[in-house]
C-alpha cells in the first residue's frame, strides 16, 4: 500500500510564498517520480509540476514557470513545491502524486498514487 501525504497549503497574500512538501511510503522514495497537479471546482485537474526519480529533471506547466520549483531530497523521502509571487489564479487545491516508471509524468493518467490534496488559497 503506497500512502502519498501532503502538507503545507494555506492562505497567503497576491506575491507571497508557499512551500508545499510530500511524501510517498511503500519503496525506498527514489523509486518514484513525483508530480504537482492543481484543481479548483468544476475544473478538471491539471498538472503543475513534475521531477524525474533522480531530481535532475524537471517539468512546467507555462503558468507557473520562473515562480515555481519542484525538487526532492530522497534522504528525507519528500518532494517539494516551492511556489513564489503567488496569484489569485493560483488558487486550488494542490495534489502530489507518485508512480514508478522512469522519465517525467505530466497528465494525470500516468500517476497511480494521490495524496488528500492541500488547499492553497491566494487572496488579491
Amino acid at each position: 500500500q503506497v500512502q502519498v501525504v501532503e502538507s503545507g497549503g494555506g492562505l497567503v497574500q497576491a506575491g507571497g510564498s508557499l512551500r508545499l512538501s510530500c511524501g510517498a511510503s511503500g519503496r525506498p522514495f527514489s523509486a518514484y517520480r513525483m508530480g504537482w497537479f492543481r484543481q479548483v471546482p468544476g475544473k478538471e485537474r491539471e498538472f503543475v509540476a513534475a521531477i524525474n526519480r533522480s531530481g535532475g529533471s524537471t517539468y512546467y506547466t507555462d503558468s507557473v514557470k520562473g515562480r515555481f520549483t519542484i525538487s526532492r531530497d530522497n534522504a528525507k523521502n519528500t518532494v517539494y513545491l516551492q511556489m513564489n509571487n503567488l496569484k489569485p489564479e493560483d488558487t486550488a487545491v494542490y495534489y502530489c502524486a507518485a508512480d514508478r516508471n522512469t522519465g517525467i509524468g505530466t497528465s494525470v493518467k500516468e500517476y497511480d498514487y494521490w495524496g488528500q490534496g492541500t488547499q492553497v488559497t491566494v487572496s488579491s
